[in-house]
Protein backbone atom coordinates (compact mmCIF):
# COMPACT_ATOMS: atom_id res chain seq x y z
CA UNK A 1 0.00 0.00 0.00
CA UNK A 2 2.48 2.59 -1.20
CA UNK A 3 2.06 6.32 -1.60
CA UNK A 4 3.44 8.52 -4.38
CA UNK A 5 4.07 12.24 -3.95
CA UNK A 6 4.60 14.38 -7.01
CA UNK A 7 6.25 17.78 -7.00
CA UNK A 8 6.12 19.45 -10.40
CA UNK A 9 7.19 22.54 -12.25
CA UNK A 10 4.35 24.38 -13.97
CA UNK A 11 3.94 23.08 -17.50
CA UNK A 12 5.89 19.88 -16.83
CA UNK A 13 2.81 17.63 -17.24
CA UNK A 14 2.94 16.60 -13.59
CA UNK A 15 -0.85 16.58 -13.22
CA UNK A 16 -1.30 14.49 -16.35
CA UNK A 17 1.32 12.01 -15.14
CA UNK A 18 -0.41 11.74 -11.77
CA UNK A 19 -3.73 11.00 -13.47
CA UNK A 20 -2.13 8.34 -15.65
CA UNK A 21 -0.45 6.69 -12.65
CA UNK A 22 -3.83 6.48 -10.92
CA UNK A 23 -5.23 4.71 -13.97
CA UNK A 24 -2.29 2.32 -14.28
CA UNK A 25 -1.99 1.35 -10.63
CA UNK A 26 -5.64 1.85 -9.63
CA UNK A 27 -4.52 4.42 -7.09
CA UNK A 28 -6.60 7.34 -5.88
CA UNK A 29 -5.71 10.96 -6.45
CA UNK A 30 -5.47 13.05 -3.30
CA UNK A 31 -8.15 15.68 -3.85
CA UNK A 32 -10.98 17.29 -1.94
CA UNK A 33 -13.22 14.24 -2.45
CA UNK A 34 -10.67 11.93 -0.85
CA UNK A 35 -9.96 14.49 1.86
CA UNK A 36 -13.65 14.55 2.75
CA UNK A 37 -13.70 10.76 3.00
CA UNK A 38 -10.69 10.86 5.32
CA UNK A 39 -12.05 13.73 7.40
CA UNK A 40 -13.16 11.61 10.34
CA UNK A 41 -9.60 10.31 10.73
CA UNK A 42 -8.45 13.84 11.56
CA UNK A 43 -11.50 14.86 13.57
CA UNK A 44 -13.17 16.99 10.91
CA UNK A 45 -16.62 16.93 9.36
CA UNK A 46 -16.41 15.74 5.77
CA UNK A 47 -18.38 18.63 4.29
CA UNK A 48 -16.04 21.35 5.49
CA UNK A 49 -12.53 20.02 4.99
CA UNK A 50 -10.13 22.79 4.05
CA UNK A 51 -8.00 22.11 0.98
CA UNK A 52 -5.21 24.67 0.88
CA UNK A 53 -2.85 23.97 -1.99
CA UNK A 54 -0.30 26.08 -3.86
CA UNK A 55 -3.11 27.27 -6.14
CA UNK A 56 -5.12 28.50 -3.16
CA UNK A 57 -2.00 30.11 -1.75
CA UNK A 58 -1.72 32.15 -4.95
CA UNK A 59 -5.33 32.67 -5.99
CA UNK A 60 -6.80 33.28 -2.52
CA UNK A 61 -9.78 31.04 -3.27
CA UNK A 62 -10.09 29.35 0.14
CA UNK A 63 -9.39 32.16 2.56
CA UNK A 64 -11.48 35.32 2.46
CA UNK A 65 -8.60 37.76 2.57
CA UNK A 66 -4.92 36.86 2.46
CA UNK A 67 -2.17 39.28 3.22
CA UNK A 68 0.57 39.58 0.62
CA UNK A 69 2.13 36.18 1.23
CA UNK A 70 5.05 36.30 -1.16
CA UNK A 71 6.57 39.26 0.64
CA UNK A 72 5.43 38.41 4.15
CA UNK A 73 7.43 36.93 7.06
CA UNK A 74 7.06 33.32 8.27
CA UNK A 75 3.70 32.20 9.61
CA UNK A 76 4.84 32.54 13.21
CA UNK A 77 5.43 36.25 12.59
CA UNK A 78 2.47 36.89 10.32
CA UNK A 79 0.40 39.90 11.27
CA UNK A 80 -2.61 41.45 9.58
CA UNK A 81 -1.78 44.79 7.90
CA UNK A 82 -3.62 47.84 9.27
CA UNK A 83 -7.10 48.18 7.85
CA UNK A 84 -7.32 44.55 6.66
CA UNK A 85 -9.37 41.73 8.16
CA UNK A 86 -7.47 38.68 9.41
CA UNK A 87 -7.06 35.89 6.84
CA UNK A 88 -9.59 33.29 7.88
CA UNK A 89 -11.62 30.35 6.63
CA UNK A 90 -14.28 28.34 8.39
CA UNK A 91 -13.78 24.68 9.23
CA UNK A 92 -15.74 22.38 11.50
CA UNK A 93 -14.57 19.61 13.78
CA UNK A 94 -16.18 17.10 16.10
CA UNK A 95 -15.52 17.45 19.81
CA UNK A 96 -16.87 15.55 22.79
CA UNK A 97 -19.22 17.69 24.87
CA UNK A 98 -19.76 17.63 28.61
CA UNK A 99 -22.49 14.99 28.26
CA UNK A 100 -20.16 12.75 26.30
CA UNK A 101 -21.94 13.49 23.02
CA UNK A 102 -20.02 14.43 19.88
CA UNK A 103 -20.69 18.08 19.08
CA UNK A 104 -19.90 19.84 15.80
CA UNK A 105 -17.86 22.97 16.47
CA UNK A 106 -17.27 25.59 13.76
CA UNK A 107 -14.15 27.69 14.06
CA UNK A 108 -12.35 30.25 11.98
CA UNK A 109 -8.87 29.23 10.92
CA UNK A 110 -5.99 31.04 9.31
CA UNK A 111 -3.57 29.90 6.65
CA UNK A 112 -1.24 28.08 9.06
CA UNK A 113 -4.13 26.05 10.48
CA UNK A 114 -5.42 25.37 6.96
CA UNK A 115 -2.04 23.98 5.93
CA UNK A 116 -1.91 21.93 9.14
CA UNK A 117 -5.31 20.40 8.30
CA UNK A 118 -4.07 19.47 4.83
CA UNK A 119 -0.94 17.94 6.38
CA UNK A 120 -3.01 15.88 8.80
CA UNK A 121 -5.16 14.63 5.96
CA UNK A 122 -2.08 13.74 3.90
CA UNK A 123 -0.85 11.66 6.84
CA UNK A 124 -4.25 9.95 7.04
CA UNK A 125 -4.12 9.21 3.31
CA UNK A 126 -0.66 7.69 3.67
CA UNK A 127 -2.02 5.28 6.27
CA UNK A 128 -4.69 4.13 3.83
CA UNK A 129 -2.18 3.87 0.98
CA UNK A 130 -2.50 3.50 -2.78
CA UNK A 131 -2.75 7.25 -3.28
CA UNK A 132 -1.00 9.87 -5.42
CA UNK A 133 -0.46 13.25 -3.74
CA UNK A 134 0.28 16.14 -6.09
CA UNK A 135 1.82 19.24 -4.53
CA UNK A 136 0.56 20.52 -1.14
CA UNK A 137 3.98 19.85 0.39
CA UNK A 138 3.41 16.10 0.33
CA UNK A 139 7.11 15.42 -0.13
CA UNK A 140 7.80 17.33 3.09
CA UNK A 141 4.93 15.95 5.17
CA UNK A 142 5.85 12.36 4.28
CA UNK A 143 9.59 12.75 3.82
CA UNK A 144 10.56 10.25 6.51
CA UNK A 145 7.57 7.93 6.15
CA UNK A 146 8.16 4.39 4.86
CA UNK A 147 6.32 3.17 1.79
CA UNK A 148 6.38 6.57 0.07
CA UNK A 149 7.93 7.30 -3.33
CA UNK A 150 8.82 10.96 -3.85
CA UNK A 151 8.92 12.14 -7.46
CA UNK A 152 9.91 15.45 -9.00
CA UNK A 153 8.68 16.34 -12.51
CA UNK A 154 10.59 18.94 -14.50
CA UNK A 155 11.06 20.05 -18.10
CA UNK A 156 13.17 22.65 -19.94
CA UNK A 157 11.69 26.13 -19.87
CA UNK A 158 11.20 26.32 -23.64
CA UNK A 159 9.25 23.06 -23.59
CA UNK A 160 7.04 24.27 -20.77
CA UNK A 161 6.47 27.62 -22.46
CA UNK A 162 5.21 25.87 -25.58
CA UNK A 163 2.89 23.61 -23.58
CA UNK A 164 1.45 26.49 -21.56
CA UNK A 165 1.03 28.57 -24.71
CA UNK A 166 -1.07 25.87 -26.31
CA UNK A 167 -3.03 25.00 -23.19
CA UNK A 168 -3.76 28.53 -22.02
CA UNK A 169 -3.84 30.28 -25.43
CA UNK A 170 -1.07 32.70 -24.42
CA UNK A 171 1.79 34.29 -26.30
CA UNK A 172 5.35 33.20 -25.39
CA UNK A 173 5.96 36.15 -23.05
CA UNK A 174 2.70 35.61 -21.18
CA UNK A 175 3.34 31.88 -20.90
CA UNK A 176 6.85 32.41 -19.52
CA UNK A 177 5.60 34.97 -17.02
CA UNK A 178 2.85 32.61 -15.83
CA UNK A 179 5.35 29.78 -15.44
CA UNK A 180 7.66 31.99 -13.41
CA UNK A 181 4.82 33.08 -11.14
CA UNK A 182 3.46 29.59 -10.55
CA UNK A 183 6.89 28.06 -9.91
CA UNK A 184 7.72 30.86 -7.48
CA UNK A 185 4.47 30.33 -5.59
CA UNK A 186 5.02 26.57 -5.32
CA UNK A 187 8.58 27.04 -4.11
CA UNK A 188 7.56 29.63 -1.51
CA UNK A 189 4.61 27.57 -0.33
CA UNK A 190 6.88 24.64 0.56
CA UNK A 191 9.58 26.89 1.98
CA UNK A 192 7.15 28.99 4.01
CA UNK A 193 5.18 26.19 5.61
CA UNK A 194 7.77 23.38 5.74
CA UNK A 195 11.15 25.14 5.45
CA UNK A 196 12.02 22.86 2.54
CA UNK A 197 13.76 23.68 -0.76
CA UNK A 198 11.13 22.70 -3.33
CA UNK A 199 13.73 22.05 -6.07
CA UNK A 200 16.26 20.09 -3.97
CA UNK A 201 16.75 16.83 -5.92
CA UNK A 202 17.99 14.97 -2.84
CA UNK A 203 14.46 15.00 -1.42
CA UNK A 204 13.18 12.78 -4.24
CA UNK A 205 13.63 9.18 -5.31
CA UNK A 206 13.15 10.19 -8.94
CA UNK A 207 13.57 13.41 -10.91
CA UNK A 208 12.00 13.02 -14.35
CA UNK A 209 12.56 15.36 -17.28
CA UNK A 210 9.41 15.37 -19.43
CA UNK A 211 11.34 17.10 -22.16
CA UNK A 212 12.81 13.61 -22.65
CA UNK A 213 9.90 11.39 -21.57
CA UNK A 214 6.24 11.71 -22.49
CA UNK A 215 3.39 11.24 -20.00
CA UNK A 216 3.03 7.52 -20.64
CA UNK A 217 6.73 6.77 -20.32
CA UNK A 218 7.07 8.88 -17.18
CA UNK A 219 4.09 7.14 -15.58
CA UNK A 220 5.59 3.75 -16.40
CA UNK A 221 8.90 4.77 -14.83
CA UNK A 222 7.13 5.81 -11.64
CA UNK A 223 4.98 2.68 -11.56
CA UNK A 224 8.10 0.55 -11.88
CA UNK A 225 9.93 2.55 -9.22
CA UNK A 226 7.15 2.31 -6.65
CA UNK A 227 7.24 -1.45 -7.08
CA UNK A 228 10.95 -1.38 -6.31
CA UNK A 229 10.72 0.29 -2.92
CA UNK A 230 12.73 -1.71 -0.33
CA UNK A 231 10.66 -4.51 1.22
CA UNK A 232 10.56 -2.81 4.61
CA UNK A 233 9.14 0.31 2.96
CA UNK A 234 6.86 -1.33 0.41
CA UNK A 235 4.93 -3.02 3.19
CA UNK A 236 3.76 0.48 4.27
Amino acid sequence: MAVITISRQYGSNGNEIAARICEMLVYRLFDRTLMAQLASKVGLSEDEVVDYSEVDYKARTILDQLVSLLASPPVSLLKTPPGESPAVAQVSSWQRGTAGVQVKVVEEVGEARSVAIVGQTILAASQVGNVVIVGRGGQAVLQEKPGVLHVRIEAPLNVRVQRVQERESLNPQEAQRLIGERDKVSARYVKRFYDVDWSDPTRYHLVINTGKWDVEAAAQLIAHAVGRLPPAEASG
